[in-house]
């Protein structure tokens, strides 16, 4: 199997943000993990509308917990994005098999989730004092652009 970045959604919520999460993994070439709970059924028509025909020809699966996950995918590193967090976004050098971990759009990543990697792998994207959060589709975006930029776009 080919080395490819992998996003993991951890027990998301809204239908439309892992839709246009399943576009971009599409159209980037990046697997995508949707770990369980699900905010929603996986034939929602939010989901549906949000990633249109993309969902067939994402390389997704969906994991019962992050155990779960972590013993199949077996990702190199895993990048936990959190508004907690103090290492930018950029600072790593993303390498194919990496995983960057994004939480449920509510509340984020569980701290014990979270202070399980090291402090180097808890990354944040910038933002404006007294700003709460990016959405998610948005964020995954922009931290699955820059790790696929690191790689040259392949």
């Amino acid at each position: 199997m080919r080395s490819m970045l992998n996003i993991v959604l951890f027990e998301p919520e809204i239908p439309p943000n892992t839709g246009n999460v399943i576009r971009l993994a599409t159209n980037t070439g990046a697997r995508l993990a949707l770990i369980k709970p699900l905010g929603f059924r996986l034939d929602d028509k939010h989901l549906k509308r949000a990633g249109l025909d993309y969902r067939e020809y994402a390389d997704m699966q969906v994991y019962a917990d992050w155990p779960s996950y972590l013993d199949s995918a077996q990702p190199h590193r895993v990048f936990a994005f959190s508004t907690k967090a103090n290492t930018c976004y950029t600072e790593p050098r993303f390498r194919p098999d990496d995983a960057l971990l994004f939480g449920p759009e509510t509340r984020g990543l569980p701290a014990e989730l979270l202070e399980s990697l090291p402090i180097d792998q808890r990354l944040r994207i910038p933002m404006r004092e007294n700003s709460r959060s990016l959405n998610l589709a948005n964020a995954v975006s922009i931290a699955t652009f820059e790790a696929w930029r690191q790689m040259g776009f392949r």
